[in-house]
């Protein structure tokens, strides 16, 4: 997928012009690139569109104007744009319980390092930046990537395959077959 370039993104007033229309698009864009995996765990499949979004919502919100502060921007979250033959997912530990959160994020040190993509019964491993991990705890988010096999990939573009997101932690360990839905979007970011 091509990455995000500068004149794509529009500017604070610009955005805020049509902000309702595009944020309703990229919701229901993401709906069938949510997956929930067991009680504590969801994954977004990233692509252009969710991205473009995170610049421009985080322009917003941080009220970001200057071009060098765009361009930051512009480069961080390009990071989520899936390469040639790559999913890329972002991984999000969700429990509203903070006692509980903290200790859960406690007891998955090391998650970033136990998700994979099971395409056809094969695993993918994904792969994050570790800049920012914890030895004692892991992080509520994680940006990860998974590069896939030729024939993964086919199979997947050919709306044949059974996919699975698969998370193999000692504390946490759950499988998640990915519905049609989900299946047709990652068929589309991998054509």
């Amino acid at each position: 997928m091509r990455p995000i370039d500068r004149n794509e993104v529009l500017g604070i007033g610009e955005y805020e012009a049509i902000r309702e229309r595009f944020r309703s698009r990229i919701i229901e864009e993401k709906r069938p690139r949510r997956v929930r995996i067991g009680d504590h765990l969801t994954a977004v499949f990233e692509n252009r569109d969710s991205v473009l979004f995170q610049i421009q919502e985080m322009l917003r919100t941080e009220r970001i104007t200057s071009e060098s502060g765009i361009l930051h921007e512009i480069e961080t979250y390009n990071d989520l744009i899936p390469g040639a033959g790559q999913l890329s997912l972002t991984l999000f530990v969700e429990i509203p319980d903070r006692a509980l959160r903290d200790r859960m994020l406690i007891d998955l040190v090391g998650l970033e390092d136990a998700v994979s993509i099971e395409i056809d019964g094969v695993a993918a491993r994904a792969l994050g930046k570790r800049e920012g991990s914890m030895e004692d705890r892991t992080t509520a988010v994680h940006y990860l990537k998974a590069d896939l096999p030729a024939e993964a990939q086919a199979a997947i573009k050919a709306r044949k395959a059974a996919v699975s997101l698969v998370v193999g932690h000692p504390r946490y360990a759950v499988k998640a077959p990915l519905g049609r839905a989900t299946l047709e979007k990652l068929a589309e970011d991998l054509s």
